[in-house]
């Protein structure tokens, strides 16, 4: 039966990009992750880091084929510690703040922003 496994719904995560290079910098300088690239078939692809046996999702930046960019749909939310300092980066490194820092209550913080490839994501945190 599906969902009878017991584990978080998600798994994985792609965001689609225009220009693989400049939206690894920019995820690398706003996050500090190191992204490990690959070649499959008529796709390139980054890959977030994989920590293994901890809960979490991870995925890939992925150029090519059917994948475009967008600001509307399902978004994305990245935990993080500090969102004031999360959005700096993002509008250091070419991003856009287009929804900044409010409180959800005892839930935490939220944010968005446009990355340099026109997706819309989002931010977390409990302070």
């Amino acid at each position: 039966m599906p969902g009878s496994v017991k584990t978080n719904p998600v798994n994985w995560f792609e965001i689609p990009v225009l220009d693989l290079d400049r939206a690894t910098r920019f995820y690398e300088s706003v996050f500090g992750f190191a992204f490990t690239p690959e070649t499959m078939g008529p796709y390139s692809l980054a890959f977030f880091p994989l920590t293994e046996g901890v809960p979490g999702a991870t995925g890939a930046l992925i150029k090519g084929g059917v994948y475009t960019p967008s600001r509307t749909g399902t978004i994305l939310y990245f935990t993080v510690d500090d969102i004031d300092d999360i959005l700096n980066r993002v509008n250091a490194s070419g991003g856009k703040t287009v929804f900044p820092k409010k409180s959800i209550g005892k839930n935490g913080f939220i944010a968005q922003f446009d990355d340099t490839e026109g997706n819309r994501l989002a931010l977390h945190s409990l302070k």
